[in-house]
C-alpha cells in the first residue's frame, strides 16, 4: 500500500527519495557500440536476433510495410492521431526560432539558426509500444527542418514492426524507419552503418541499455537527455475527489516497476481516501504487477501544513508531470519554478500531455528539470553567430582589441588585431 507521511515528522530523506534505475551494464553496452562501430549491419543483423529473436534480411522497414500497416490500423485510433499530430504541430510550431541581426556604426552582429541534418528517434518496442513517442519526438524534427527524419525500433519475433508505430511516423511525416533496437540501434545512429545514415541528435526513451548506450556516445553526436523512471506530483488542495487523483496516480505507476507517484496535500482525510482509491483501481488494471510494485516501493502520500509548503517541496524534487489539483491553480503555477511539464485544475490529467494537448511527453526526470527541458524544436536546431566590420570600423576598436589581448598575453591576438590598421599607415 502506498506510504503517507507527514512533512516534518520524517526524515527528509524519506520525502526526497527516488527510485533509481540499477543496472550496472556499462561494459556490455561498450562492447555492443564497439561491435557495430567496427562491423556495421553484420552486429545488427547479429544482435536483432539475438535479443529481438528476428532474423532479418533487411533493416529499412518497406513502403509496402507501412502501407499495409496504415492499412490494418483501427481507424479510430487513426483519426486520434492525426488529430493529436495537428495539437503537437500547433504547439511546437511557436517554438521555431529566428535569428537576429544588429547593426551599428560599421559593424554588423547576429545569429541564425540551422537544423541539425539527420535526427535519430529511438522508439521503444517490448511490453507496450508508443506510437504517441513517434509523434511527440518527430514532429519537432520536421519543423526544425532537419534534412532527414528517421526512427529506429525494434521488431517482433517475426520481424514485424506494430503497427501503429508505423502508422503514427507516417502521418508525423518520417523519411525512415529501420527495425533495430537496444544499444545496437544507439550505436547504428552515432556512427552509421551501410543501412543506417549517422545521426547528428539521437533523441528518444528506452531501458536501461538504450540509456547507458546515449550516455556513451554522446560527444559523437548529441542526445537529448538520459531519462529516469516516469514520475508524476499532484498538488491537492481538500477538494479534489479522491477516485480521480487515485487514477492519475496510477497513470504513470503502470509505466514501469521503477514509476514514482506522489501527492502532496494539506489533507490529511484526503490522503488516506486516495490510499484507499488505488488499492481499489490497482486491482482492475491490465498492468497492475507493474503498477503494484510502482507503488508499493516507489510511491508516497505526503501532508503538509499549507499548499505553499507543498509548493516549495515540489519545487525542490521538481518533478517530470506536475498537477495542480487546487482552487487557483494559475496563482499556484507563478510560484512554480521546477517542473517538466504542469497540469493545471482538476480537468486536466497527465494523460493529456501524453498524447493529445500538444506539449511535448519527452521531459526531464530525476530531478533535471531543476537545469533542463521538455524535448522541442529548440533540441534540432543549434545557432550559428556571425560578425562583419567595415576597415574602419575595425580601425575603431583595433587598439581596444589590443589591449585586452596584451593583458591575457597573447601578443598574436593583439598583433591581429592592429595589423590591418598598421599596414594603412
Amino acid at each position: 500500500m502506498i506510504k503517507i507521511l507527514e512533512y516534518g515528522a520524517v526524515k527528509r530523506e524519506e520525502i526526497f527519495e527516488r527510485a533509481v534505475k540499477r543496472a550496472d551494464v556499462a561494459k556490455t553496452v561498450a562492447e555492443i557500440i564497439e561491435d557495430v562501430r567496427t562491423n556495421g549491419d553484420k552486429a545488427l543483423f547479429y544482435y536483432t536476433e539475438k535479443f529481438d529473436k528476428a532474423r532479418l534480411t533487411e533493416l529499412q522497414v518497406s513502403k509496402e510495410e507501412i502501407n499495409e500497416a496504415i492499412n490494418s490500423t483501427d481507424k479510430a485510433l487513426l483519426s486520434v492521431m492525426r488529430e493529436a499530430a495537428e495539437n503537437i504541430r500547433a504547439f511546437h510550431t511557436k517554438q521555431k526560432r529566428e535569428g537576429f541581426k544588429i547593426e551599428k556604426d560599421g559593424a554588423i552582429t547576429g545569429q541564425k539558426t540551422v537544423p541539425v541534418d539527420v535526427a535519430g528517434l529511438y522508439v521503444p518496442g517490448g511490453t507496450a509500444a508508443y506510437p504517441s513517442t513517434v509523434l511527440m519526438d518527430s514532429i519537432p524534427a520536421k519543423i526544425a527542418g532537419c534534412r532527414q527524419v528517421m526512427i529506429v525500433t525494434p521488431p517482433d519475433k517475426d520481424g514485424k514492426i506494430n503497427p501503429a508505430i508505423l502508422a503514427a511516423a507516417q502521418i508525423a511525416g518520417v523519411d525512415k524507419i529501420f527495425k533495430v533496437g537496444g544499444a545496437q540501434a544507439i550505436a547504428a545512429l552515432a556512427y552509421g552503418t551501410e543501412s543506417i545514415p549517422k545521426a547528428d541528435k539521437i533523441v528518444g526513451p528506452g531501458n536501461a541499455f538504450v540509456a547507458e548506450a546515449k550516455r556513451q556516445v554522446y560527444g559523437e553526436v548529441s542526445i537529448d537527455m538520459i531519462a529516469g523512471p516516469s514520475e508524476i506530483m499532484i498538488v491537492s488542495d481538500s477538494k479534489s475527489d479522491p477516485e480521480t487523483l487515485a487514477a492519475d496516480m496510477l497513470s504513470q505507476a503502470e509505466h514501469d516497476k521503477l514509476a514514482t507517484a506522489v501527492m502532496i496535500t494539506d489533507s490529511g482525510e484526503l490522503a488516506a481516501a486516495v490510499a484507499e482509491k488505488i488499492e481499489e483501481q490497482l486491482e482492475k488494471l491490465s498492468r497492475r504487477e507493474i503498477a503494484r510494485a510502482a507503488i508499493d516501493g516507489n510511491s508516497k502520500i505526503i501532508v503538509t501544513g499549507d499548499l505553499d509548503t507543498a509548493i516549495e517541496l515540489a519545487n525542490e524534487i521538481a518533478p517530470e508531470h506536475l498537477e495542480l489539483c487546487v482552487d487557483d491553480p494559475w496563482g499556484y503555477f507563478e510560484k512554480v519554478r521546477h517542473a517538466g511539464s504542469v497540469f493545471l485544475g482538476r480537468n486536466c490529467p497527465e494523460a493529456l500531455g501524453d498524447y493529445f494537448a500538444g506539449p511535448n511527453h519527452t521531459l526531464p526526470t530525476s530531478g533535471t528539470a531543476k537545469f533542463s527541458s521538455p524535448l522541442s524544436v529548440d533540441d534540432f536546431i543549434k545557432k550559428t553567430q556571425f560578425t562583419y566590420y567595415t576597415e574602419s570600423a575595425l580601425a575603431a576598436v583595433a587598439e581596444k582589441i589590443a589591449v585586452f589581448a596584451n593583458a591575457e598575453g597573447l601578443t598574436a591576438h593583439a598583433k591581429s588585431a592592429t595589423i590591418r590598421t598598421e599596414k594603412k599607415k
